[in-house]
């Protein structure tokens, strides 16, 4: 499941158990909001890494162009 359907999810457990009256599903809820907001932070931070490596190898293949005669 994507991490926003799991935030998504997540929230409504949580009102749910508001409304109802159970703390377990209510708590449930914020674990899997969290769980989905946790996914969303590591792709986030692994498309960073991935784009910083790109930019690099790129930077060097054009470094090692110009320095070859």
């Amino acid at each position: 499941m994507s991490p926003t359907a799991n935030r998504i999810k997540g929230k409504l457990k949580e009102v749910e158990g508001r409304i109802t009256g159970d703390k377990l599903r209510e708590a449930e809820g914020r674990v899997q909001k969290a769980a989905g907001k946790a996914e969303e932070a590591m792709k986030r931070g692994a498309r960073r890494v991935k784009a910083r490596v790109t930019t690099s190898k790129a930077g060097r293949k054009a470094s090692a162009a110009r320095s070859t005669p």
